[in-house]
């Protein structure tokens, strides 16, 4: 992991709880064991609802931008836009999960963004309605997802629910969402394998 290879610095010079930075009292054993006690998620909104993925699927935060629309596309699959000479498909989370607007609609404004994902070697887009934060959530926080018939809801997507501050967060696996065949993006052969 990339934050755990800082270079130590003065105990003198490290603010209690600074990011990137050792423990207050310099013990860089102290600092692995907790950035390994639980993992990390960026928390974003899907209409009144609150998801969460693993952060290190993520490559960047964008603000929305139209999307090229591509013909005969599916209504979750908003089109492609071009990020730094990378064609990138754009996926509307919020078509895909039903979390729209009484007019069916998912609606555009300051807040909608476009969580950059990097999905088993293969950049993808995820609207959402928002971004709240990035949380650590030890693994006991993290509840199974309860089990539901398939035929009334699909489940396959939830790795767990977290409560989190009296609101509960519903962790997403992104990455089998984004490779499942449903969607289409991603080959089931993983880079190295290909």
């Amino acid at each position: 992991m990339e934050a755990l290879q800082v270079a130590p610095k003065p105990a003198s010079a490290v603010r209690p709880g600074a990011p990137g930075g050792l423990s207050s009292r310099g013990n860089p054993a102290r600092q692995i064991q907790h950035a390994v006690s639980g993992r990390e998620f960026l928390t974003f909104r899907l209409g009144t609802e609150e998801y969460g993925i693993d952060i290190l699927k993520v490559q960047e935060i964008r603000s929305y931008e139209p999307p090229t629309k591509i013909a005969n596309a599916p209504s979750y699959l908003k089109g492609v836009v071009n990020l730094r000479g990378v064609i990138v498909p754009i996926v509307d989370l919020r078509v895909k999960f039903n979390c729209l607007n009484a007019q069916g609609e998912g609606d555009i404004n300051d807040f909608t963004v476009v969580i950059v994902l990097n999905v088993r070697g293969r950049v993808v887009g995820a609207v959402v309605d928002s971004v709240s934060d990035v949380i650590q959530l030890a693994e006991q926080m993290i509840k199974p997802a309860p089990e539901m018939s398939a035929t009334m809801v699909d489940t396959t997507y939830i790795t767990g629910i977290a409560n989190v501050s009296d609101r509960l967060l519903i962790l997403m696996d992104i990455e089998s969402l984004m490779g499942s065949a449903e969607m289409g993006l991603i080959n089931s052969l993983t880079p190295t394998q290909q």
